[in-house]
């Protein structure tokens, strides 16, 4: 994609799409394409970490994948996220949107923090994502986020993280930031 040029007007989810691929990590904010840098070696490191505990410890038909686009408002001008691990069904459709996701995580990075701890906890909980997920590797915390009728009840956690929702896990934090 080409999402660092310029666009004199808000997208839609297609033209979005019709916008291809690119050597950055980008995403569509009410419209707008927003353009950070490809994760870092020890963010990869995390982000693989993660999925892995998660996908082996998934019941049949729920599947963890990286870095999968998620429509999380398809009203133009939209919005597209993509969430560093994203937990949906595996016969759910390949364009994702909202109400297809039951977790999504999100590892901080520098230059994401807010993003990822008030900006997209804001879009998730508007979308309806049950649960959203905050690893922090500078603070070693995975904050967990449940979504009730007043926003996300949140959690923080640290070590062994034994989690009951969305799905039975056991997550070892340390073991996925080390």
């Amino acid at each position: 994609m080409t999402a660092a040029r310029a666009h004199p007007t808000l997208l839609s989810v297609e033209e979005w799409r019709a916008l291809g691929e690119d050597d950055f990590h980008a995403e569509m904010q009410e419209g707008v394409p927003v353009v950070s840098p490809r994760p870092s070696k020890a963010h990869a490191r995390i982000l693989f970490r993660l999925c892995a505990q998660l996908d082996g410890q998934l019941p049949a038909g729920l599947e963890a994948l990286p870095e999968v686009e998620v429509v999380v408002d398809s009203v133009t001008p939209a919005t597209v996220r993509v969430p560093d691990v994203v937990v949906c069904a595996t016969d759910s459709p390949e364009a994702l949107h909202a109400e297809d996701v039951v977790l999504v995580v999100e590892v901080i990075s520098p230059g994401s923090r807010r993003t990822d701890v008030v900006t997209k906890r804001s879009e998730y909980a508007d979308a309806g994502i049950p649960h959203y997920w905050i690893v922090d590797p500078d603070a070693a915390t995975l904050t967990t986020l449940d979504l009730s009728p007043h926003g996300y009840f949140e959690h923080v956690r640290r070590g062994r993280c034994v989690i009951e929702a969305p799905v039975p896990l056991t997550i070892d934090l340390d073991a996925a930031l080390s």
